[in-house]
């Protein structure tokens, strides 16, 4: 496969497709009509501003012929999105890895209507590391670390630990503080999330393929400071973990109810959990890391603010697990 021959653009790497077998079109103009949703106008304005190019870099023109396994780039349009409050920290950076700490609120790369308001995007062009990539996920709505490789050859030997479950991650949530809830405890279940489906559940009966460990860490009476422990890395786990424990995370529109996706300009009330810590051997160096966030969850700093304003009961100072 040819070299990407566009540069990126806000940190956004350009699209590539390639044109399959058939010979339904006379022209690419005429294939790109009837792939892209775009539509006929849009398509035509683009090859018109040059947009459009081939393999050397050169545009292609609305009378270019159809050819079969021809590479064409281009950069669409990138959607009008808001600016998602908080900074993209970088708290290490090395010729191998970056670890950011990201707000909540921000995707880790570029999908659906989040492009150029992602952290891989926003570190690319901040850094001019156009070839960096992210060796594992946050959801959007959880606040933490993240590692990024710097060599594209090297990405699989970071992948390979979040596989491997060589990486220990450390989050941290606040949720409600019930006395009747025994822990520390190791929560197990078999989790499914279904393609389009919001929100993830388990399957009672079926073999565990999620494993977390809950401890508290705080509370007040009336709010929990949890420390969570995931040994597997499905999809919302800690989130559906908790809830099945009746101690659903603050802030959060999925569990115990689907109240919907959260808008992409609203930012009043943050899904109070965080990647708080992440420890690992660098499997390039040999070094041994750990890496802490420097963020707060807002809900245990100040429950009537979070909250929106409401009066807050005070039950007394936050006392420790055990107190």
């Amino acid at each position: 496969m040819p070299p990407a021959p566009l540069p990126q653009r806000e940190g956004v790497d350009p699209v590539r497709i390639r044109l399959p077998e058939g010979d339904a079109w006379a022209t690419v103009r005429d294939h790109l009509v009837a792939r892209l949703a775009a539509g006929p106008g849009v398509v035509d304005r683009m090859l018109r501003e040059g947009r459009f190019v081939g393999a050397d870099g050169a545009p292609l023109s609305p009378a270019t012929p159809y050819a079969a396994g021809l590479y064409v780039w281009f950069h669409r349009d990138l959607p009008a999105e808001p600016r998602v409050p908080g900074g993209l920290d970088v708290v290490y950076r090395d010729e191998h890895i970056v670890v950011a700490d990201k707000p909540h609120f921000l995707a880790t790369m570029p999908r659906g209507g989040h492009v150029a308001e992602t952290a891989l995007a926003r570190l690319r062009a901040h850094l001019g590391i156009p070839a960096l990539s992210a060796a594992h996920r946050l959801d959007r709505l959880t606040a933490g670390l993240l590692l990024f490789t710097v060599r594209p050859e090297e990405r699989r030997a970071y992948q390979t630990l979040f596989r491997d479950r060589l990486v220990r991650k450390e989050y941290e949530a606040v949720a409600a503080y019930d006395p009747d809830v025994p822990l520390p405890r190791t929560v197990r279940s078999h989790l499914v999330k279904d393609r389009g489906v919001l929100a993830a559940y388990e399957v009672p009966g079926a073999a565990p393929n999620s494993e977390s460990r809950v401890e508290l860490l705080a509370h007040d009476g009336r709010l929990g400071r949890y420390r969570l422990l995931p040994r597997t890395g499905r999809t919302h786990q800690l989130r559906v973990h908790m809830n099945a424990l009746g101690l659903p995370l603050l802030g959060d529109p999925l569990y115990p109810v689907v109240r919907g996706p959260v808008a992409p300009d609203d930012f009043r009330r943050p899904l109070q959990l965080l990647a708080r810590a992440l420890e690992f051997e660098d499997p390039v160096t040999g070094a041994a890391h750990r890496f802490v966030s420097r963020r707060t969850l807002d809900a245990w700093e100040s429950y009537a603010a979070w909250a929106g304003g409401g009066e807050r009961a005070e039950p007394g100072p936050p006392r420790q697990a055990g107190q």
